[in-house]
């Protein structure tokens, strides 16, 4: 089997919590079928799903969001109580992806992938976005801080402060959580898109407002940035439908969706994936005739 370059796509990918376990699918294809894109873009989950891809590592792809979440430390009600999070971020990004830790990041690899990349996460002070690239990167720690803030689910998780400056998921950001204008802005007109939610979920506001504003009264930009989210969303999701039209886009979106982006059961997450995989299987012709390998 040989290595596919394309050279005029983007691979871009939505987060979604424990429902990328369905889109980790997809990610092990590529890897697996050695397709090679020039520009990857993540937020939220897809930035972990655009860290393994970049690294080439298929059995990380699908452990983050499978297996692992039997980790006893992944994060519990505990955790959460104790200000640690619903998600254990500070161990899950940083104490398991060192050698003899339980997901080992092959950093090394990591470096040599030549592709560009665009992590999104978002400020506190005034919910707009910051995008990291290979600039912002000198360490397997750092990168492993610029996913975890760009993973932390606000309320659920603490904040992560990056040179003083205090972020949160990037999903809550313009773009409403799918990275497709930062791979525009970097000059592309083809994209390849994967999503976690079904192709007709259509996001609806926030059922209220005044528990956003109380639950984030010294961070108002947050409640403002997540009040407004579901118009965002939806606007990035009708640019991708239009792209699609267009014969410029590919999307990936799941058949089904059988667990939310807390899930935890390990039995189910395998599920999950095992749907996605099918699905990719399934739809893999169309992605060869789309990327022209």
């Amino acid at each position: 089997m040989g290595v596919f370059t394309v050279d005029d796509v983007a691979l871009v990918l939505e987060g979604g919590g424990m429902r990328a376990s369905y889109s980790a699918a997809v990610i092990v294809k590529l890897l697996r079928e050695q397709v090679k894109f020039p520009h990857v873009s993540g937020i939220s989950a897809g930035s972990s799903h655009a860290s393994n891809y970049l690294s080439n590592d298929p059995q990380r792809a699908r452990a983050c969001f499978v297996e692992f979440s039997g980790d006893p430390n992944f994060g519990s009600l505990w955790t959460f109580l104790t200000g640690r999070g619903l998600f254990n971020s500070e161990y899950i990004y940083q104490h398991t992806c060192g050698a003899g830790q339980s997901l080992p990041f092959d950093y090394p690899a990591f470096q040599a992938n030549p592709a560009a990349f665009r992590i999104g996460a978002t400020r506190t002070s005034d919910g707009s976005q910051r995008w990291f690239t290979r600039d912002d990167v000198g360490s397997m720690p750092e990168l492993m801080t610029i996913v975890q803030a760009s993973s932390t689910m606000p309320a659920l998780m603490p904040p992560v402060t990056i040179d003083g400056v205090e972020y949160v998921d990037g999903a809550i950001g313009p773009n409403g959580g799918i990275p497709l204008d930062i791979a525009r802005s970097d000059g592309f007109e083809r994209f390849a898109v994967v999503m976690t939610r079904p192709r007709d979920y259509v996001k609806r506001p926030p059922r209220d407002i005044r528990a956003l504003n109380r639950i984030f009264r010294r961070r108002p930009a947050v409640a403002e940035a997540l009040a407004g989210r579901w118009r965002r969303y939806n606007a990035t999701r009708q640019e991708l439908f239009d792209l699609e039209s267009d014969g410029r886009a590919i999307l990936f979106f799941p058949e089904t969706m059988p667990i939310n982006n807390r899930e935890r059961d390990v039995a189910r997450l395998r599920r999950c994936y095992g749907l996605g995989m099918g699905q990719i299987n399934r739809e893999w012709p169309r992605w060869r005739e789309f990327l022209g390998i």
